[in-house]
Formats: structure tokens, C-alpha cells, sequence
């Protein structure tokens, strides 16, 4: 499912234009990336929680050359499935 028929179904099952839904969603996604941009945990209650992490710097190898390159440390965005989600999925 895309961020349009996300917001299409937003429009049809709340009686509300296409342009308030896309809006709407818009403004969440907005708000789960501004908290994690912050390094704050976003917890859906029976959905999941998004959460970041951070990896240290390390070693790899160029698969092309087989030279070995340093990967610089970074922060990375998680998601971890409610139980309710994982169960509905499972099914």
C-alpha cells in the first residue's frame, strides 16, 4: 500500500476530501520522523513501536575489489511488530 491509497481509503471510510486525508497522513508520517529525528521512541499501542538505533563504525570489503573500507558509525530507523500485529500477520 502506497501513502496515496493510504490517504484514498482515509477519504472514503472518514467522509473527507482527498486533499484533508493526504493531509492527515502527511502529517503523521511527518510527526514519526521528526520524533526519531530526535531520537525519540514512536510506540503505536497494538501496532509497534518505531524506534532508532545506532551502529558503530566498522570494517568491510569492497565486493568489487576486495579492498577493505571503513563504514562510518550511523544512526539507523527500526521498527519492532506488536504481538497483536505479529498474530494478525501469522494468520
Amino acid at each position: 500500500m502506497t501513502k496515496k491509497e493510504l490517504s484514498e481509503k482515509l477519504s472514503v471510510n472518514f467522509d473527507t476530501s482527498k486533499a484533508e486525508a493526504e493531509k492527515i497522513v502527511s502529517y503523521i508520517f511527518d510527526e514519526i520522523s521528526n520524533a526519531l529525528t530526535s531520537k525519540e521512541e514512536v510506540q503505536i499501542s497494538g501496532f509497534g513501536k518505531f524506534l532508532t538505533s545506532d551502529r558503530a563504525a566498522r570494517e568491510g570489503v569492497n565486493p568489487a575489489t576486495g579492498e577493505k573500507i571503513k563504514i562510518a558509525a550511523t544512526t539507523v530507523a527500526k521498527f519492532k511488530a506488536a504481538k497483536q500485529l505479529k498474530d494478525a500477520v501469522a494468520k
